[in-house]
């Protein structure tokens, strides 16, 4: 009986790895594309909930995404380990 007890132990423990790791690479990609997600479901929750669709979350992606081109042309060797 103890060893069935240490299979169903060992299962579960194995599915926590799992949802761990996938935790914290949902993390990072949000982390990521945090700013091009946060204003597409902006955009998304206005539609849902009746408005027409807006123009301020597709400024917000294209603002997100011009300042992080901006950043990268920017960017030397002698600065490249700097936090942004």
């Amino acid at each position: 009986m103890t060893k069935f007890f240490k299979q169903i132990g060992q299962g579960m423990t194995e599915y926590i790895i799992i949802v761990a790791l996938i935790a914290i690479a949902a993390i990072g990609i949000y982390t990521i594309f945090g700013d091009t997600i946060r204003g597409q479901m902006s955009s998304m929750t206005s539609e849902l909930a009746g408005n027409a669709a807006s123009t301020t979350g597709r400024a917000a992606i294209t603002t997100s995404t011009a300042n992080q081109a901006t950043a990268e042309q920017n960017r030397t060797l002698s600065d490249f380990e700097s936090a942004q």
